[in-house]
């Protein structure tokens, strides 16, 4: 999940679970708790290591193992700051329960994408990947955010009406931008979802410019967005037990030795997945949508066949480091020239079907006596 989610999410659970009892402090430190585990991107660019995506995003920073000790550092960055702006600490415990909070809901969103994330390093390097959630969701962010930006527009009753069309305005552009990155993906969400959507914002935004006030309490407006965005989590996750069975179906039809099977949320989320299935020969690869009746047609992509150049890849170090990474692995090999390529990809992160180019790909060349002349991620 992205990093401005996450934050959002933190600062929602801060003020509908702590800040009524315990003040800003305490959302102060959800949101930085929800925050701290992407520090490990900061570490990532002083290694200077190609590989460093791979081996330290997503590690030691997103562990239940290690949630107590950085809770701790959050807390007293978090009581630090508070008391630096004159905000009242009443609970030191309760700053360590908000930042456990926070940190504790990064590392299960990201549990819930097809990335995948090591929730329980160092004791076991494994990734968790329940494949709910596309990487990045707009729904799921707006759900978080709405109501956060609601209260915001109703606490100055004179500014009410001001904030409530600029709130529209904003939202209804950047709901037209996901839109139009949508389509370009090929996600093919139709013109009645974006109406349906601004629809919506007027909804919630446009009662301003009548009454100008709240007719509830903001911990109420908090809440209710907090059960709806869980809600919607759920729904991602039973609509993926639907799409997995679709897959499953296929793979028992295979005539071959299946060794894994996945669906894989895409754009938009939650009706679109990435059916996978796995087997010696190469990957079975389908773009399927929940709604439609019909069993997809599934894409194979296959296996480059095993040889002298494929080998001496395979002995590479940093491919090493993306098969263990790779759960749906797909390797090209071809001449160009004078020199051998071997490509590396994985299957999970092809957005477009059919397939025009391949994402996440690590390549290395090769002359023809086998030795490594370059090798790294492919930007072409």
């Amino acid at each position: 999940m992205d990093t401005v989610t996450h934050g959002i999410a933190g600062a929602l659970l801060g003020r509908a679970l702590l800040e009524p009892q315990e003040g800003r402090a305490a959302t102060l430190a959800a949101t930085l708790g929800a925050l701290f585990p992407d520090i490990d991107i900061v570490f990532e660019r002083f290694t200077g290591d190609p590989m460093a995506l791979l081996k330290y995003h997503r590690g030691i920073t997103h562990s239940f193992v290690a949630l107590p000790v950085f809770a701790v550092l959050v807390a007293v960055a978090s009581g630090a700051w508070a008391r630096w702006r004159g905000w009242p600490v009443r609970r030191w415990g309760i700053l360590w329960l908000a930042a456990a909070i926070g940190i504790a809901s990064h590392i299960v969103l990201d549990g819930m994408t097809s990335f995948g994330t090591r929730m329980w390093d160092p004791v076991s390097f494994e990734r968790v990947a329940w494949d709910w959630l596309f990487i990045v969701d707009p729904l799921l962010t707006a759900l978080l955010v709405v109501p956060l930006v609601l209260t915001w527009v109703y606490s100055r009753p004179e500014l009410a009406r001001r904030r409530a069309v600029l709130s529209l305005m904003f939202f209804s552009v950047l709901a037209a931008g996901v839109w139009l990155a949508e389509r370009t993906v090929g996600a093919g969400m139709g013109a009645g979802w974006l109406l349906a959507i601004w629809a919506a914002l007027a909804v919630v935004f446009l009662p301003p410019l009548r009454r100008g006030t709240l007719r509830t309490a903001p911990v109420r407006v908090w809440r209710w967005g907090l059960v709806l965005a869980t809600a919607y989590v759920l729904t991602c996750g039973l609509v993926h037990h639907a799409a997995l069975q679709r897959v499953r179906s296929f793979a028992a039809e295979l005539h071959a030795s299946v060794e894994d099977v996945a669906a894989v949320p895409l754009p938009p989320s939650p009706w679109t997945w990435a059916g996978l299935v796995r087997t010696p020969q190469g990957v079975w690869l389908t773009r399927l949508d929940v709604r439609s009746r019909t069993q997809p047609a599934f894409r194979f992509l296959p296996e480059a066949g095993m040889n002298r150049y494929v080998a001496l890849a395979f002995e590479q170090p940093r491919v090493k480091t993306y098969l263990g990474f790779a759960r749906f692995p797909v390797i090209h090999y071809y001449e160009q020239g004078q020199t051998r390529v071997v490509e590396f990809s994985d299957a999970r992160f092809y957005i477009r079907q059919p397939v025009s180019r391949h994402p996440f790909t690590y390549r290395v060349v090769l002359d023809p006596d086998g030795e490594v002349l370059r090798q790294g991620w492919a930007r072409d």
